[in-house]
Parts: structure tokens; C-alpha cells; sequence
């Protein structure tokens, strides 16, 4: 391949050399080579105006004639004038289906710059936002929309859950707002979802269990207080049905069990996850050695035995309630679903960071991978006969994982077949606090220890 230049080169030294020769014959060299070399000069800058001329119409026109190297400049060109028509073509076939597509989309899409103003927005953003339909791209979003939940999240530095508000346009609509981080130019996505049917259903599902409990709640008291009456008389009476109403009390009891869980339930339900439980100190160590105390009187012939790690004075802001159903069911659960025998270790203690963590370990059968991202499910079981066998409800480990929200806490289950399984509930500092500083600060209030 031949360089332009070596072209153009050529072609000068071709014309020196007749233009040298032809002063040689004639006698006038000087003036011969100076008339060829502006002769030269000015047809450079013909190719030159013309090439720019072309250039500043848009290159719209039809591209002027050219020889040499001007020619072949203007052939490449044209080369990258087709290559970048072709690309702009195809971009804009790109954009055209991603409009059609972002339009099309059910849920409001808009991105934000990095100051928060509107780069773009879809058709949904507009109607459930009230942004009308003129020009909003460059405006700021926080002037077009004023609610204070939402302005708040945005200026928030994490956006890993998201927040519900009511349509700016529509109060009886609810949104579900996401941000994500995207591009290189700290620019956002805005997500906004209508969650108002979700947020109907799961209201109506909460009070139709709330209200099934509370009237199921009656009969099954009415129902376990004459079996109690029958069990006393029939050991004297009718001594053939004594099999009969033990086994009736057994499935009354197991009934009382899934409405109270179900009752307490359905009121963590009506509280948001975000909403304080409480400022109340409770005793943890104290609810931990009472719950230790039922575990054994509920492991009975079995044989469970128990290891106690407990430090004394570590307690929590919170529900004492709420948190004696929490770990109560942690403790029974190693107690029903682990052979007899087993050995079961309950530790509360403080962390070099702050965090106060309870865990319960036993050394059992170990739950299957498959089964631990749905053990919070309600009435989700690993083994369903093994469960209702043992009286289980499939409840409470959704209670657990209700009032550690509730508490700003977490519950991480580790489990290995064969080896046994290890719930860790972890507290942040800010519901943790040591006993003794508690007495120091509000000795008015806090309890004594007794004599």
C-alpha cells in the first residue's frame, strides 16, 4: 500500500526536475521555478477552499472534484461520513425500541444527574409524579416533587431498601420508590412501583387471620376446659376413653398454640419493621435462664442436655415480650427437632464491636442448604410430619424473624447435615447496654438485684 504522501512527494520532484530543466534551456531559471512553485502553492489552496467549503455546508453537498492527495483525503472522508451515518442509524434504531420499551413499561423510570436533576423520565413517571408533559429534563426533581419521604431517601446514602409513599397525584395509590447507581457520572435510577393491590392484599389476608384467631380463640377455651373436666372424670368413670380425650387435649393445646402465635403475629404485622418495640430495659440473662428451665422441663425423658454461656450484664432496650417469644422458640425448636439426648448450647454475650449476640447450637440431624433461605415462611416445615408430630406450628420461627426487625436485629442460620445447626441472632449497639453502666445512669429506675 502506497502512503499518500510518497504520492504527492513524487509529484513535486517531478515537477521541479521539468520546470529545472525547461529554466536551463530557456535561460530563466529563477523565474521559471518560482512561476511552477506558485502554480503549485495556488493549487493546493484551490483543494484546500473547496474541501473547507464543503465541510462547513454540513457536507450536505455533492463533494467537490479533487486530485492527488486531496482526492484520496476526501475519499476517506466520505468513508467515514457512510461509516457514521450507519452508526447514528443504528443508535437511533436502539433509542426508538428503548423508548418504545421504557413507555411500555408498567412501572416509573426516571434518571437523575448528579446534582438530582431529570435527565429523563417515561411516560408513567410523568402521570404518577403530576409532571405534566412539558419540557422537565434538566429541572431539578426535588421542585417538581415535594414530598418529604421522598427527598429525604434521595438524599440518603443508601438505598439498598426501598420506601413506600403515596402518588404525589393520587393519595389512594402506593409507591414503592428504589434508587440505583448507574454509569460512570454518579448518576441515579429511579424506580417507582404500584404496590397499592400487594398493600390491600396483605392488609385483608392480615386481618383475616387476625380476626379468624380472635374467634377461634373462645370455642378452643371452652373446648380445653371440659376436656379437662372429662380427663379427671374419666379416670375414674370411663377409664376406655382415657386415650381418646388425652389425645383431644394434645390437638387442643397444639390449636391454642397456632392462634396465640397467629394473634401475635397478626399485631407484629400491624407495627412497621422500622417502628421501636420499646425503650423498656429488659433482663435478657433472666428470660434466658427461665427459658432454659421450660426447655428442660419440655425435653423430659428425652434427656436434652443443656450449656449455659451467659453474660450478666448485658441487657436490651426492647419488648421483653416480644423477645421471650423470640428466643423461647429458638431454644424449643433444638428441643423438638433434635434426637433424644441431644446437647444443646445457648450462649448471650457481647462482641468486640458492640453487637450483642444470642445464638442456640445443637448438635442434631443438620437442615438440608435447600430448605434454609424459607425456614422464616409462615408454616413453611423441613419435615412436615416430623413437625405436627411433635406439635410443631410452623410459626415461630416467622415470629422470630419479625420482632429481631422489630429490634434492629438480625438472624443468620448456619446448618450442616449431620453436625447439627447454629441460630445466631444479632443485636446492633444501639438497643445494647451493659447492666452496670444502666444502674450507674438511672439507678432511680433500674432493678436490684435481690438478697
Amino acid at each position: 500500500m502506497r502512503l499518500p504522501w510518497r504520492d504527492e512527494a513524487a509529484s513535486a520532484i517531478t515537477l521541479v526536475l521539468m520546470v529545472v530543466v525547461a529554466g536551463a534551456l530557456l535561460g530563466h531559471f529563477l523565474l521559471a521555478l518560482s512561476i511552477s512553485l506558485l502554480v503549485y502553492l495556488g493549487w493546493h489552496l484551490r483543494n484546500v477552499v473547496s474541501l473547507l467549503q464543503w465541510m462547513e455546508a454540513g457536507m450536505q453537498a455533492p463533494p467537490p472534484t479533487l486530485y492527488g492527495v486531496w482526492g484520496r483525503l476526501l475519499g476517506y472522508l466520505l468513508a467515514l461520513r457512510a461509516r457514521s451515518r450507519k452508526r447514528k442509524r443504528k443508535v437511533s434504531r436502539f433509542l426508538r425500541r428503548f423508548q418504545e420499551a421504557a413507555a411500555a413499561l408498567p412501572d416509573a423510570a426516571l434518571i437523575l444527574g448528579r446534582y438530582g436533576e431529570i435527565e429523563w423520565c417515561n411516560p408513567a413517571a410523568r402521570k404518577w409524579l403530576g409532571l405534566g408533559t412539558g419540557r422537565v429534563a434538566g429541572r431539578f426533581f426535588t421542585h417538581l416533587v415535594r414530598h418529604p419521604v421522598l427527598i429525604q431517601y434521595l438524599e440518603a446514602a443508601d438505598y439498598s431498601h426501598p420506601v413506600e409513599i403515596p402518588a404525589p397525584v393520587d393519595e389512594s395509590r402506593l409507591l414503592a420508590c428504589q434508587i440505583h447507581h448507574i454509569g460512570k457520572k454518579h448518576q441515579r435510577l429511579l424506580m417507582l412501583r404500584d404496590v397499592t393491590q400487594s398493600h390491600l392484599l396483605n392488609q385483608v389476608r392480615r386481618d383475616f387471620v387476625a380476626n379468624v384467631s380472635h374467634e377461634l380463640r373462645t370455642p378452643i377455651t371452652v373446648l380445653r376446659g371440659f376436656l379437662e373436666t372429662m380427663e379427671e372424670d374419666a379416670a375414674v368413670e370411663c377409664p376406655h376413653w382415657g386415650r381418646s380425650i388425652e389425645l383431644m387435649s394434645q390437638q387442643t393445646s397444639r390449636m391454642e398454640r397456632i392462634v396465640n402465635e397467629l394473634l401475635m403475629l397478626s399485631r407484629l404485622d400491624l407495627e412497621e419493621p422500622s417502628d421501636q418495640p420499646g425503650t423498656e430495659p429488659v433482663p435478657v440473662p433472666e428470660l434466658i435462664a427461665v427459658i432454659v428451665q421450660d426447655a428442660r422441663m419440655l425435653s423430659g425423658e428425652c434427656g436434652h442436655s443443656f450449656h449455659l454461656e451467659v453474660n450478666a450484664e448485658c441487657w436490651l432496650r426492647g419488648s421483653a415480650e416480644e423477645l421471650r417469644s423470640a428466643f423461647s422458640n429458638l431454644v424449643f425448636n433444638a428441643v423438638q427437632h433434635t434426637p433424644a439426648g441431644s446437647h444443646i448450647d445457648v450462649t448471650w454475650q457481647i462482641t468486640e464491636g458492640g453487637e450483642a449476640v444470642f445464638s442456640v447450637a445443637d448438635n442434631g440431624e443438620g437442615i438440608p442448604e435447600r430448605h434454609l433461605p424459607r425456614l422464616t415462611e409462615r408454616f413453611y416445615r423441613v419435615d412436615k410430619a416430623r413437625s405436627r408430630s411433635r406439635g410443631g406450628t410452623g410459626l415461630g420461627l416467622a415470629i422470630v424473624h419479625r420482632v429481631l426487625l422489630r429490634h434492629g436485629a438480625t438472624l443468620e442460620v448456619q446448618s450442616e447435615l449431620g453436625q447439627g445447626t447454629r441460630f445466631t441472632c444479632r443485636f446492633s449497639g444501639e438497643v445494647v447496654y451493659q447492666r452496670m453502666r444502666y444502674c450507674a445512669e438511672d439507678h432511680d429506675e433500674a432493678p436490684h438485684d435481690e438478697e
